[in-house]
């Protein structure tokens, strides 16, 4: 069977505008979370947020792009623009080529923004190209267009298990011999100005109807907001940002001397079947997820050296993983090195993935494995070793990155070194 080879990445995330800055933030312990720009009063409700900074989309398109998308759009051309210039890949050949990019809200903001421009300032102030901006499949509509492609245009709407999703469905494409290439990922937010700040008095209503969910957590201290398996955690964190990947067929690669990043060696999707939000609490259809991509790749679950967890820092969903990576790696001579990225990022929603997989992809390079940022005191419950405080030494040959989704979303991927 044809493997498949990352051989490009880009990322746009609340670190920085790059894959160098995401990744030199997380191994640095770095923590992008603070106060979501549309509190202002008191009687706010208040939230923390991870805004992506300094993001300016006229450095990756021109006006007329600018112009006719939305800001989670700009993120993935951005991101995919970065990861197509790090594979060198100097052309793409248009029929052979997919792009299938996960998102969960789309151009939301842009749908919000012109809901709000009619209301306080009627019908003119409606933005023209609204119709245009507010689509979920605009992020590889735009990617097509970049480079002129006439393959698979996808977009895979699994909430926060998007972008594993939108991998795994790359990967079945460019094994099935209808492409040789794919531009891959996920994007998710963009809800304030490109520079990371509110937009006038424009207050998004999922930022309200997070904290009406009970989503949020009333954690004042910004490095202890996400706690991902911690005993103190207690709610999301919203992140925004892109990540991208272009994956190609080992023989297209090999043809082309391309430099190889990491291999997709398995994957698995499925549903939970219980509940709109809160997962199976046993964790069963995510530790079946979890098995079934090790199957795929070929690997039995203690080959797996790592794990990027989904952990959201929810009571509910974190306790559903913690029972679903205990079942699939209890029992070994030496714990499973388990980390979840939300504790730096925020949880980045579709995006969330496609991070997981360009940090296990970069753990596997360079020998180490990044720790869980402001998790301290581990929930009791656990059976593996959740990395804290400082990243550890790696060397394996596979390490695993999950992404669960509202709805019963369960995908999950085993990552193989070069």
């Amino acid at each position: 069977m044809t493997r498949v080879l990352v051989t490009g990445q880009g990322a746009v995330s609340p670190l920085g505008i790059g894959v160098e800055p995401m990744l030199a933030g997380l191994w640095a312990n770095e923590v992008a979370i603070a106060p979501a720009p549309w509190a202002r009063t008191e009687a706010d409700p208040f939230a923390w947020w991870a805004v992506v900074p300094g993001f300016d989309p006229h450095d990756w398109m021109d006006e007329r792009v600018v112009a006719g998308t939305d800001l989670f759009a700009q993120f993935a051309l951005a991101a995919a623009v970065q990861a197509v210039a790090d594979a060198g890949l100097d052309r793409l050949v248009p029929e052979r080529t997919a792009v299938v990019h996960g998102t969960s809200i789309g151009g939301g903001r842009a749908l919000l923004k012109a809901q709000h421009r009619y209301e306080t300032g009627g019908a003119a102030a409606v933005e023209r190209k609204t119709m245009i901006q507010i689509w979920p499949n605009m992020a590889a509509a735009q990617i097509a267009m970049r480079w002129g492609l006439h393959g698979p245009q996808l977009t895979v709407c699994t909430a926060c298990a998007s972008a594993l999703d939108a991998i795994g469905l790359a990967r079945t494409l460019i094994r099935s011999g209808q492409v040789d290439v794919a531009v891959v990922g996920g994007t998710e937010g963009g809800l304030p100005l490109a520079n990371g700040e509110a937009d006038g008095d424009f207050v998004p209503a999922m930022y309200v109807g997070q904290a009406a969910y009970g989503m949020t957590t009333a954690e004042r201290d910004p490095t202890r907001a996400s706690l991902p398996f911690d005993v103190h955690r207690s709610g999301i964190v919203t992140g925004e940002g892109s990540a991208a990947l272009v994956l190609e067929s080992a023989e297209h690669a090999r043809a082309r001397g391309a430099r190889v990043l990491g291999e997709v060696a398995g994957f698995a999707s499925l549903a939970d079947g219980h509940h709109p939000s809160s997962p199976n609490p046993e964790g069963t259809w995510e530790a079946r997820a979890m098995r079934l991509a090790a199957d795929d790749a070929g690997v039995p679950p203690d080959a797996i050296g790592a794990l990027v967890a989904h952990a959201t820092a929810t009571p509910k969903g974190d306790a559903a993983e913690i029972n679903a990576i205990n079942a699939v790696h209890r029992d070994r001579p030496v714990p499973l090195p388990v980390a979840s990225l939300k504790g730096h990022l925020g949880h980045t929603g579709a995006a969330s993935g496609a991070m997981g997989v360009l940090a296990a992809a970069h753990a596997m390079r360079t020998g180490s494995f990044p720790n869980t940022a402001g998790t301290r005191d581990v929930d009791p419950a656990v059976e593996f070793d959740v990395v804290t405080g400082e990243p550890v030494s790696l060397d394996t040959e596979c390490v695993q990155v999950n992404a669960f989704g509202f709805g019963g979303q369960n995908a999950s991927v085993v990552v193989r070194r070069p």
